[in-house]
């Protein structure tokens, strides 16, 4: 298979599947119990036509297949509709929430590559010792561990020294850039530390396994008899191949750790996307709901195609 059919056939493969998604995501809303309506108009003796009013302005007086048609249509251009809580567009409740997530995101999977890293590689260096079965063990704790007991064991812990909740502290009044920025640091801690925790298992797992396969090839049992420092052979040999999984490994965890945040940032009322999304189903706000799964099924197949590209690049056997 050339690289270019690659390419096509994986992007071909994100399209079909954002489209099937984008299908399910309007059908499951529309088909589950209860009625956004009756949420809607939340007043003593709503009448009818309160009713029937709320239904013509959100759309939801036509039949499936028309709103399923219009929705479409909208989406084509990047109308994600308007939120029956708060009447504001769809799009810029996300773009707030996911403003929120991201740093928090982010910080945690670069914690957890780099300690996944460096314990995955000690661990494998240090096979059939004691500290090799010390990591292991720990690494398959947190792996195993639910995030939001994870996050609500940490609340436990630290409640009184960080902040267990919220984003800013809101008695702060026009606080300088340093102290609001430290402010900041303080708050996302935790929801940091819950999602890089939860990751770093898996990271050392992985890395363990792939520097194990790599540490057995013929080309570092020639560097040893060579002479070379043991780092050396480890930075400029064993690490350096056995990045593959591990590229393809943040690849796919950024995408699910968007979806994966819902809990943590229910646990911190953390006001992020996993919050947003939160409170939709709780509102049954459809336009919210829909854009929110939407946006985690695209970040989802994203990274998932990134990672596909990844493997092409790194390993272009796989086109063999």
């Amino acid at each position: 298979m050339r690289g270019a059919d690659y390419v096509i056939k994986r992007l071909g493969f994100a399209v079909v599947t954002v489209f099937v998604a984008i299908s399910l995501n309007f059908a499951l809303f529309r088909l589950a119990p209860g009625s956004a309506v009756s949420n809607l108009a939340r007043v003593p003796h709503a009448t009818p036509e309160l009713h029937q009013a709320l239904k013509r302005e959100f759309g939801l007086d036509k039949s499936k297949g028309a709103q399923y048609v219009i929705y479409l249509k909208q989406l084509v251009r990047g109308n994600l509709g308007v939120s029956f809580e708060n009447q504001q567009p769809v799009s810029h409740n996300l773009w707030v929430a996911l403003k929120n997530t991201l740093p928090m995101v982010l910080l945690g999977t670069l914690f957890s590559i780099v300690l996944g890293t460096l314990t995955g590689v000690v661990a494998a260096w240090r096979r059939g010792t004691a500290v090799e079965g010390a990591t292991v063990t720990t690494a398959l704790g947190f792996y195993s561990m639910p995030t939001h007991w994870l996050g609500l064991m940490l609340v436990i812990l630290f409640s009184g020294v960080l902040p267990t909740g919220g984003m800013t502290n809101d008695f702060l009044i026009n606080p300088s850039f340093w102290t609001h920025l430290k402010d900041l640091a303080a708050h996302i801690a935790l929801p940091s530390l819950t999602l890089g925790l939860v990751l770093y298992g898996e990271y050392t797992l992985i890395v363990r396994s792939a520097m194990l396969e790599t540490l057995g090839e013929d080309y570092i049992l020639t560097a040893r008899a060579k002479g070379l420092r043991p780092w050396a052979i480890l930075r400029r040999h064993a690490l350096r191949n056995a990045m593959l999984p591990i590229a393809t490994l943040v690849a796919l965890s950024l995408g699910y750790i968007v979806a994966g945040a819902i809990l943590v940032e229910t646990v911190f009322s953390w006001p992020g996307i996993g919050r947003a999304v939160y409170e939709a189903v709780l509102q049954r706000d459809y336009p919210m709901l829909q854009g929110g799964f939407l946006l985690l099924t695209i970040s989802v197949v994203f990274f998932n195609l990134v990672a596909d590209l990844l493997y092409f690049k790194l390993d272009p056997r796989i086109t063999q």
